[in-house]
């Protein structure tokens, strides 16, 4: 444990208290500068993975966008760092663990992690100049926020268009209909405040910000009076302070800032709203209204109106034996519950939400009809003790699990801890959950606790909006039109000097975009700095039982994983696997139907499942084998449950519930469409290299565009009563094949508790036959592809890949390096400042045995794709710094060394060794990496990276049919 900071408090902060998290195992501290009231939350924890974090309260009252524009703007040059882009030539210059920066409805906030102290200060030093002393050029909001230009910018002639960063990525991100649900509900929900309003910005709205508006934006919103600063880790409190008072404090004064700080005025009747959301014309419009129910609730920083609406939306809706979320999936009137569904608690005032989507119009009154029965229901019957204590473990639970495999522990402590200090609760009582919890416990003891709360929050709350949101064909249409006849219009009436005007702002813009600025400017590590190699963690294997364990600093939970091989599979066979790994948690096991399986799962476990996966060799990408995992959670108090509930469903394990396995397969359907819009890269690349290696065509088939279009099918198809009777058999007859095969066992937990485990297995496990060593082999798989898939979207996203080699190729190291190398010097540049896309790179993907580019809600399509050329051709035609090549190889290290939880920590390493990845292979890869050179990138490039092996796809809408074809790009439609 970092030591406390008692008695060595920097003289410009005051210490407000100091309070001990022993379920977190952290000490969090609570300072205000006393010159200027800004607030720091410190959470001393024994972590070299230190966490920054600072937030200023953002309250924009329209939907220009202005304070996302200004959290883009803000890192594109500062006082200190007066060059064109410090967070992206920081990205680069840096091993850091996490680099971001968001904006909330109510909060911009601006955090990093690194393990390294030099590269900790070094990014500290670049934030805080960038956030508080920001120089907000002009040119840089014409470039991250919007402009006009002609759609040729040198040619008058041309069409008037709208570019700019954040401008496109808030069409791609509202071109999703949950995204539109959640913004229409909001402003329905939130009349008056600042929730009303989208924070990101509506397109049609971004192209109103003036600069003007940008720069009063931050005057009054950016100052240290109205900042949160936080930090978690082992570096001192006082080092912090010291930093923070001698590169921003210090310079400025208190302020009083004055912001619509308020609760919402609250409706004194339910109102009912229908709204449009385009699709696709000709694509049809049955069954695809979403139709929601949203109350606004209480204080979310009041820790007991928090937790009981977390109490409230888990007895309604946390699994499918809750009423409400059963009541949702088994109705007629749509095709799944909502992905709206639950509570929201990152306003200040909390809201639920309830719903379902593929549904029709004219079902609002049933649906309203339903809900309210239900929530009646609940609260004529009660709720069972069982069912309450099985929601507060699951709390429990949630608090004491150490995460950190996607995003810092730090940061997600922190996260949580913002949303009351922004709106002034008590971040300490949301961290230490352990008095709530008591009090709940003792809360729920009377049974008409829950029945109440259900009454006074819901059923009596007249703050209450029904929002139906229904397809039109031609919104989309009208839409484009409208933009295009404005902006027509709007060219018609440019003077010569507003058109000279539009003409130089453009040729500014490239030309500050091609200028190289002098980066000596800004600190950086190098390869010096880099750790020779991570350890990684130590295995205990039991051979007896075919057991690894590994023991973790895991807080008191324990992890448990059966492992099998994957058996000889058809293709046929092969694309029911992600169905059947996500029925697993979801159906009936021995004689407990799914309702009692799914009581059963919340009570004994923090949840369960099953993943495939699938790799070739270290030295053959086209060798590929499989295993199927069963795994599971629990606190250590349930260990052994946790092990006889995996063995249970492993053996026993049905599929006849064929109504359940109907509505668990609409879910899955309206899941993976939704992922669309906002996964379009990674689908785009995964279609481009369909064809290049067996793995990369499973990717495609099982998880990418194929996969989506086939559960769209299999969901219609299931609509036959015989048709879904032989599909289940099918599962059943899977799963009988799969339970025989030999199996494995990885089990993570503290010392203390992992003799009791390994014991645990072998008494379940030991009489359990296991008669099968038959395993799966994938055929080779190579041909070249040329697509363009057609879905809902207003941007685009491009990929393209080349077949290369395996991770143990002598050149796998060298194409890993060129991936940043291209993008820092050449993609990002063209694609995402010139190009106007969100985002836009390259990179090896060792796995599979491909090098793929890529392009992020992007507005173009064929000059997309000649910049993926154009790139290789900078490569071979420019002479190359060895900065360029060592920001290159930092960013790969980066990578490899990322941190991880202590249990993610143990699964990788156990799956590494599962696939042939051993440290000493590992080993092998980081040599070569860092021996890399500028001619190794040029000599792979040329090997690997040739026109004629080339394969590409997009993702685009339908109106860009005709240019798709004029790029000799096939056409799928999804």
């Amino acid at each position: 444990m970092a030591a406390a900071s008692e008695n060595v408090t920097h003289p410009a902060f005051e210490k407000l208290r100091s309070h001990r998290i022993g379920t977190l195992n952290l000490e969090v501290e609570e300072y205000r500068h006393r010159k200027t009231g800004a607030r720091h939350l410190h959470l001393a924890a024994d972590n070299d993975e230190n966490v920054f974090f600072v937030a200023l309260r953002t309250f924009p009252m329209d939907s220009t966008g202005v304070a996302h524009i200004l959290e883009h703007t803000a890192l594109c040059g500062s006082e200190r760092y007066p060059v064109r882009d410090p967070f992206f030539m920081m990205i680069r210059r840096s091993l850091n663990t996490f680099m971001n920066a968001f904006t909330s409805s109510d909060w911009t906030a601006y955090p990093f992690a690194s393990t390294n102290r030099k590269d900790f200060d070094n990014l500290l030093s670049v934030y805080l100049d960038s956030v508080f002393f920001s120089r907000l050029d002009p040119l840089d909001f014409a470039q991250e926020g919007h402009r006009l230009e002609f759609d040729k910018p040198d040619d008058p002639s041309t069409d008037l268009v709208y570019r700019g960063v954040v401008y496109n990525e808030m069409k791609g991100a509202m071109s999703s209909p949950t995204s539109q649900l959640w913004q229409n509900l909001s402003s329905h929900l939130f009349p008056t405040t600042t929730y009303h309003y989208n924070s990101g910005g509506e397109p049609d709205h971004i192209v109103d910000l003036s600069y003007d508006d940008l720069l009063k934006f931050y005057r009054h919103h950016y100052h240290p009076s109205n900042a949160i600063f936080a930090t978690y880790g082992n570096i001192p409190v006082r080092e912090h302070h010291g930093q923070f008072e001698s590169r921003v404090l210090n310079r400025f004064d208190a302020l009083t800032v004055d912001l619509p700080v308020r609760d919402e005025k609250r409706l004194f009747s339910p109102i009912r709203v229908e709204q449009g959301y385009g699709v696709n014309e000709g694509e049809g419009t049955e069954r695809k209204t979403h139709i929601v129910m949203g109350w606004l609730l209480g204080h979310s920083f009041d820790l007991l109106e928090n937790m009981e609406g977390q109490l409230l939306s888990a007895v309604l809706l946390e699994n499918s034996a809750s009423p409400l979320m059963r009541a949702l999936e088994t109705t007629d009137l749509g095709h799944a519950p909502s992905p709206m569904c639950g509570l929201e608690d990152s306003n200040r005032e909390m809201t639920f939400v309830c719903g379902i989507e593929g549904s029709e119009p004219e079902h609002e009154q049933a649906l309203e009809t339903l809900i309210e029965h239900t929530l009646q229901q609940v609260v004529d019957d009660g709720v069972s003790q069982d069912r309450l204590e099985a929601i507060l473990h699951q709390l429990e639970l949630h608090q004491r699990e150490i995460a950190g495999d996607q995003f810092p522990y730090g940061l997600q402590l922190i996260m949580s801890a913002i949303a009351p200090m922004v709106h002034g609760g008590d971040p300490v009582e949301l961290l230490d959950l352990e008095p709530v919890l008591a009090t709940l416990r003792e809360k729920i003891q009377d049974p008409r606790y829950v029945p109440e709360l259900i009454r006074r929050k819901l059923l009596d709350n007249p703050h209450r909006v029904t929002l139906t949101l229904r397809p039109d064909e031609k919104l989309e249409s009208r839409r484009q039109k409208a933009i295009k006849d404005a902006l027509a219009r709007r060219k018609a009436t440019l003077s010569d000097d507003e058109i000279r005007q539009i003409v130089e702002r453009a040729q500014a813009l490239e030309e500050r975009q091609m200028r190289k600025d002098d980066d000596s400017i800004l600190p950086k590590v190098d390869l010096s700095d880099v750790p020779l190699q991570r350890p990684e963690p130590e295995a205990q294997v039991h051979e007896a039982i075919a057991t690894t364990a590994y023991a973790r600093g895991t807080n008191g939970l324990v992890y448990e994983q059966v492992v099998m091989p994957v058996p000889t599979l058809t293709e046929d066979e092969l694309t029911l696997l992600p169905y059947y790994t996500a029925l697993i948690s979801e159906v009936g096991c021995g004689e407990l139907d799914y309702l009692q399986m799914q009581d059963r799962i919340s009570a004994e476990t923090g949840g369960i499942g099953a993943g495939f996966s699938a790799k070739g060799r270290i030295d053959d990408v086209q060798d590929v084998s499989g295993y199927l995992i069963f795994n599971g959670k629990a606190l250590a108090r349930n260990r052994n449950k946790l092990t006889r509930l995996l063995k249970d469903v492993v053996n026993g394990i049905r599929f006849d519930e064929t109504g359940r396995i109907r509505e668990i397969i609409a879910q899955i359907r309206a899941r993976r469409v939704q992922s669309v819009t906002g996964n379009g890269h990674a689908l785009a690349m995964g279609a481009a290299a369909q064809g290049l290696s067996a793995g990369a065509w499973l990717t495609f088939r099982l998880g990418g565009l194929a996969g989506i279009r086939e559960t769209k099918a299999l969901d219609e198809a299931l609509a036959d009563p015989a048709a879904l009777s032989a599909f289940c058999e099918r599962l059943a007859a899977l799963h009988d094949r799969i339970r025989r095969q030999q199996r494995e066992f990885l089990v993570i937990g503290e010392q203390e508790h992992l003799p009791a485990m390994v014991g645990d297995l072998a008494d379940h496990w030991r009489d359990v036959p296991a008669d099968t060593a038959d395993t799966w082999r994938m055929a080779p798989v190579e041909y070249r592809t040329r697509e363009a898939w057609l879905t809902s979207t207003q941007v685009n996203f491009c990929g393209r890949a080349y077949p290369t080699v395996p991770v143990d190729h002598p050149d796998a190291a060298a194409l890993t390096v060129l991936g940043g190398f291209l993008r820092n010097g050449y993609l990002h540049r063209a694609i995402r400042e010139k190009g106007g896309a969100y985002g836009g790179g390259a990179g090896q993907d060792s796995v599979n045995g491909v090098f793929r580019f890529f392009s992020y809600r992007d507005p173009r399509l064929a000059e997309t794709l000649e910049d993926f050329d154009n790139a290789l051709d900078w490569l071979q035609e420019t002479d190359h710094e060895y900065q360029e090549l060592e920001e290159a190889i930092l960013g790969v290290v980066g990578q490899m060394d990322r941190p991880r939880s202590p249990a993610g920590a143990a699964r990788h390493a156990f799956h590494n060794r599962l696939f042939g990845r051993s440290p000493e292979q590992q080993g092998r890869f980081r040599e070569r990496v860092l021996k890399v050179t500028v001619d190794d990138l040029k000599r792979v490039a040329a090997t690997w990276l040739k026109p004629e092996l080339a394969s590409t796809a997009v993702v685009t809408n339908p109106e860009n049919r005709a240019l798709v074809d004029g790029l000799g790009l096939a056409i799928q439609e999804l």
